[in-house]
């Protein structure tokens, strides 16, 4: 069984032996394939060498069983199920900029058939695959959904509710199919009047949606009142929190995170966790502060085994989440505690995953 440096390390090589940290922690189990993100979580741990399997063994089990690459790991059905939802969005999309009726009852059967794998949707550490920005409506569209319906099964709001605010969640935006794309994909700041033109697919989504049978009126209500705000600083018509639609409350917080976690065309990806302090600092009478609460808390209990990168660039993994700072913290790095409640001026900067 060879033992190979981690810098000479090829992707499609299969660890023959357990890999541990300096503390014991197992890291990979025997087998695990060598991917970008092993040899990532690797480094990170400053693994010198690993054990690999011989060249022998692994052309004995690529003969008899099928390897186990990137693509073979989304045959989960979550993973099936959301790329059956992209397509059929992009479909949707067109059909609403055509003016033409929307499929409900196709589409709510592919969300509740999305929704039933649901615990595979980890808030704080889910990340599309194969995802490009020319698709960054459709993803943040069912990210959203999921994060909306997340959030209200954590609030306890009724089961008969649950569906119908996964659904305002994928519709929200469905007034941008009828906005120019080049002010959608614009890598620069839009000027006051193309930023007037986009908030225009506030009052079209409600259009669209208005007349729809098989939704109820909190979806419909949604389309127009996400980008409300609880103090009437929103728009399109500045109403205040006794005027706000609970679904467009919770979709709101879900669109507030789920547009700042993800990449675009004019601004980098957040950390997830800098986002939710963010959430309860900056959008502090902006949005439902209940809400807000209950997020971060039920966020974050996810979260202890992630693995993080600081903002000074070390990696290590969470042990600890005080429930008073849920967006702070204890980090193993190597070996040594860092609790963020205490170290102030660092923070989570990347959110790698699971280990």
């Amino acid at each position: 069984m060879p033992t190979v440096a981690v810098s000479q390390l090829k992707y499609g090589e299969r660890l023959g032996d357990n890999v541990t940290t300096k503390m014991g922690n197992t890291l990979f189990h025997k087998g695990r394939v060598i991917q970008e993100r092993e040899l990532e979580i690797l480094r990170a741990f400053l693994i010198s060498s690993v054990n690999i399997e011989s060249k022998n063994n692994n052309e004995v089990e690529q003969a008899t069983e099928e390897p186990k690459t990137k693509e073979t790991e989304i045959i989960h059905p979550f993973f099936l199920e959301y790329q059956k939802m992209i397509k059929l969005l992009k479909r949707v999309f067109l059909l609403a900029n055509g003016g033409q009726q929307l499929p409900i009852l196709e589409i709510r059967t592919g969300l509740e058939a999305l929704i039933r794998h649901i615990d595979a949707y980890k808030v704080l550490t889910f990340a599309p695959k194969n995802r490009n920005l020319h698709e960054y409506i459709y993803h943040k569209s069912i990210l959203v959904s999921l994060t909306s319906y997340s959030l209200a099964r954590w609030a306890g709001l009724p089961q008969k509710d649950l569906v119908q605010i996964a659904l305002a969640g994928l519709l929200h935006d469905i007034g941008t199919s009828k906005v120019d794309r080049a002010l959608l994909e614009k890598k620069s700041q839009l000027s006051v009047e193309e930023m007037d033109e986009v908030k225009q697919h506030t009052l079209i989504g409600y259009q669209i949606l208005k007349n729809m049978s098989g939704i109820n009126e909190g979806v419909k209500l949604t389309a127009i009142q996400h980008h409300e705000r609880e103090d009437g600083s929103g728009y399109p018509l500045g109403v205040k929190s006794d005027k706000i639609h609970m679904y467009a409350k919770i979709v709101a917080i879900a669109d507030i995170y789920n547009s700042m976690t993800s990449e675009r065309y004019y601004k980098a990806a957040l950390s997830p966790y800098v986002v939710l302090e963010q959430l309860l600092t900056e959008s502090f009478g902006k949005v439902d502060p209940t809400l807000v609460q209950v997020f971060m808390n039920k966020a974050t209990q996810i979260s202890n085994g992630t693995l993080v990168k600081l903002s000074d660039n070390r990696v290590g993994e969470i042990i600890f989440s005080d429930r008073s700072h849920p967006t702070r913290p204890w980090v193993n790095v190597n070996g040594s505690i860092v609790n963020l409640t205490v170290e102030r001026n660092l923070f989570i900067q990347d959110v790698i995953g699971h280990i």
